[in-house]
């Protein structure tokens, strides 16, 4: 009975393969992977995952290059351009488009009105472009260049529309150099990512883009399943029959990871590493650029001369040590956001280069000396 059954299903998968061209179900799968890949940048932009957004974003760039958008799957596209330029916002040296003072957070802004359909409250949206009008000034002199705070703001009033007050607010602060005046605190990084989670959970609500994420899901826990139930015995089995079967299957199990072992030393062979060996190992940043609404890619390279100095200033360079203002920082960040929450404090606060593990060791110090409670 069983194996009639898998017999029709068989022939009904093979009329179906037929009745239906390749082309048509490579179209279907494609835009499956493009929401799958949507929601996880939408995930890592939440967790303040810099690395994992990119990589996940080379995935999307490569498959949204390689057919035609729908139109939904454009909008998608912007979104994703505008999450990667606020997730970069206080690399004020990345550089999305032509113009070489315009910084990540100045690009945002220039892609947020082409969403404005996206938003369905309107306050939400004036509310995240006064935030990268603000947070645009206030990176710049928080790593201390206040002419290109002066510039970022002039830049605004000359492209964009925004409250009056908020200007002379900002003018005012931009002319006092003040980091840590209290419209800017009120007005913070943190809260600008806060903001925008806000309106990619009310677009993801709107439209899910989780077909493929729920058909992994269901797949996942299959496995779990039966992961679990290949290690339950039958209660009715003797002692020597349940002995013989465990034996069986470790044999086989070994049998398995010596045929993988085999063909792990041949795949890591030097002849083949050799021949498909890269003339450079370092990868490219991949960022996304916006112009006229077309390409929205970019990536950008280092010429290798200057990837060879760059390498080896890191190898000589000393670790630098942490300075009185780097603790204050990572104080005030725990403060502000809680221990644990590493990704949003290196959002907050200039740490030189660090990375959240660092910031984590740097604080058991800290508590171990008594300097913090």
């Amino acid at each position: 009975m069983e194996t009639e059954t898998t017999d029709k299903s068989a022939e009904i998968s093979s009329t179906a393969e037929k009745s239906v061209g390749f082309s048509q179900v490579k179209a279907v799968a494609t835009a499956w992977m493009l929401d799958f890949s949507f929601v996880c940048l939408c995930r890592h932009f939440k967790d303040g995952e810099l690395d994992e957004f990119n990589q996940i974003l080379s995935a999307f760039r490569a498959i949204a290059e390689s057919v035609s958008l729908r139109a939904h799957h454009v909008q998608k596209r912007n979104i994703c351009a505008f999450l990667a330029r606020v997730l970069h916002g206080k690399h004020l040296d990345m550089q999305y488009e032509e113009d070489d003072h315009v910084m990540p957070l100045m690009s945002a802004a220039n892609i947020w009105p082409a969403l404005r359909d996206t938003v369905a409250d309107e306050s939400l949206f004036n509310n995240i472009a006064n935030l990268l009008l603000i947070q645009s000034v206030a990176v710049c002199l928080e790593k201390g260049q206040r002419s290109m705070a002066s510039s970022a703001l002039k830049w605004f009033e000359e492209k964009h529309d925004f409250p009056e007050n908020i200007r002379v607010k900002l003018s005012t602060v931009v002319t006092q150099r003040d980091t840590y005046h209290p419209f800017l605190l009120s007005f913070s990084f943190s809260r600008l990512l806060e903001t925008v989670q806000s309106f990619l959970d009310a677009y993801l609500e709107k439209n899910p883009s989780d077909y493929l994420l729920q058909a992994a899901t269901e797949a996942a826990k299959s496995s779990e399943h039966r992961e679990a139930t290949d290690h339950l015995e039958p209660r009715d089995e003797t002692l020597s029959e349940t002995l013989n079967r465990t034996a069986e299957k470790s044999r086989n199990r070994n049998r398995r990871e010596t045929a993988q072992l085999r063909a792990k030393k041949k795949l890591l062979s030097t002849k083949i590493t050799d021949v498909w060996k890269p003339e450079s190992c370092k990868k490219p940043v991949v960022v996304l650029k916006r112009t006229n609404g077309i390409e929205i890619f970019r990536e950008t390279t280092q010429p290798e001369s200057s990837k060879k100095s760059v390498n080896a200033s890191r190898i000589s360079k000393p670790r630098k040590k942490w300075t009185y203002k780097l603790d204050k920082n990572l104080k005030d960040g725990v403060k502000r956001h809680g221990t644990g929450k590493w990704s949003l404090i290196l959002q907050e606060y200039d740490f030189e280069g660090r990375t959240g593990t660092m910031l984590k060791d740097r604080w058991r110090v800290l508590v171990r000396a008594q300097k913090v409670s």
